[in-house]
């Protein structure tokens, strides 16, 4: 055998047995598997704070809605951006790489900023890490042209039980202006899916949903998400199904959707034992449709605390393997965020959030929608830290804001060890 060969045969093994310690040690852990360090092959140099991206890597499809004048159509297409963002959340990585790939844990403050430009105007992201135990992101995705904004948060606990199972928690809200200026705005309310890996026994994991997710309206109308895989003797790899009904009304279906939310989704009207040609609406091809680039700042322009800027060097080790200098670099972020949580406890403050801000108690969005689909009233604020809420003013302060370079390098101190 050459000496490539052996390395390339000595490489494999020892990924197969680091795979395998893996396995060993998930199946023996009790508590969120978050905390693992996972084998150097599955380890992503992309931050949870980037996955915010994915709820508009189609930006016309978020906007569409609002030029929509039928609130029941426009639920639908509600649905269909939706459905059309499910590919880029949870399939895109074990694509693009050959399996999931296990994503750096956010610290505290993280930022990650972009914007898209297509034929729906200019679309901004905001996304900033506003809790760390528990872990949460916070998220807000606005259109300039149409005013459709996205605003939501979530977290993910993740146990093993002969799978990986991942439970998010949190939320999001579609907000869409109709009629006149100055009337109220149409809402929706979303709930996120539950999922579970798929194909660790092969060391190539892949996400697969699973349960039921909603989205309701304040014109009253409320979507059925249900998800399933394949099976042992039937079904489909990221099958899906949805039904479209007024609110209370589950039986009343005036739409319904059908296939794979990373292949062909078809949307018909009327329940599923009507579907035919005649019958269909539109349809969707995911896995012909292409994510339109976001657009983030050079690194150099970044605030320090923007992920590509922050995980610079350990982003950069994990391209190039070397592990050693991986944990050297995580190793000084964590410490030093550890290090700062210890003086804000001794100086009884508390982290202040660029963006967002905590809602203290109800929100109104989740009294008015949130019964309809189960979600309390404080959107679970006991599990993911707090309850979520884009803050404009705060927004607004941070826009005027001029960072010296003495300004950046104490934040370089102080927050990531640098």
């Amino acid at each position: 055998m050459s000496t490539s060969g052996a390395a390339t045969a000595n490489s494999a093994q020892a990924s197969s047995s680091s795979w395998s310690a893996f396995l060993k040690s998930i199946a023996s852990f009790n508590g969120d598997l978050a905390s693992l360090t996972a084998p150097p092959f599955i380890l992503s140099s992309q931050s949870l704070t980037e996955f915010s991206s994915y709820w508009a890597t189609r930006p016309s499809l978020l906007t569409a809605p609002s030029a929509e004048s039928d609130p029941a159509k426009r639920a639908l297409l509600v649905l269909k951006w939706f459905l059309s963002t499910l590919k880029h959340q949870y399939a895109s990585r074990s694509e693009k790489f050959g399996n999931e790939k296990k994503p750096l844990n956010p610290f505290l403050g993280e930022l990650f900023l972009g914007t898209w430009t297509d034929e729906a105007g200019e679309t901004t992201l905001v996304s900033e890490q506003v809790s760390h135990h528990p872990p949460a992101t916070a998220y807000c995705i606005r259109n300039a042209k149409s005013g459709v904004q996205l605003e939501g948060y979530n977290a993910q606990k993740a146990t093993f039980k002969s799978t990986i199972l991942v439970k998010q928690i949190g939320h999001a809200v579609l907000t869409i202006p109709i009629g006149p200026a100055g009337s109220d705005p149409e809402r929706y309310l979303i709930t996120l899916p539950a999922l579970h890996i798929e194909g660790l026994l092969f060391g190539a994991p892949f996400v697969e949903l699973e349960g039921s997710t909603y989205i309701t309206s304040s014109s009253g109308f409320t979507a059925k998400i249900e998800y399933s895989g394949k099976g042992w003797v039937s079904g489909k790899k990221n099958s899906v199904t949805a039904t479209l009904y007024p609110t209370g009304k589950e039986k009343e279906v005036l739409y319904n959707v059908t296939g794979q939310w990373t292949k062909e989704l078809q949307f018909y009207k009327g329940s599923a034992s009507n579907n035919s040609s005649s019958n269909l609406v539109t349809s969707y091809n995911a896995g012909e449709a292409q994510p339109l680039e976001l657009t983030i700042a050079p690194i150099e322009k970044q605030h320090p605390l923007e992920s590509r800027r922050a995980w610079a060097k350990v982003a950069e080790a994990i391209q190039l393997g070397d592990m050693d200098a991986v944990g050297l670099e995580k190793g000084k972020i964590e410490q030093a965020q550890r290090e700062m949580r210890n003086k804000e406890r001794a100086e009884e403050r508390q982290w202040q959030r660029r963006y967002f801000a905590d809602v203290n108690g109800e929100d109104i969005t989740l009294q008015k929608l949130g019964k309809a689909i189960g979600i309390p009233a404080n959107g679970e604020a006991d599990k993911t830290g707090g309850l979520w809420r884009f803050d404009t003013a705060k927004a607004d302060r941070v826009a005027a804001e001029q960072l010296s370079s003495e300004d950046v390098a104490i934040i370089e101190k102080e927050l990531l060890g640098r």
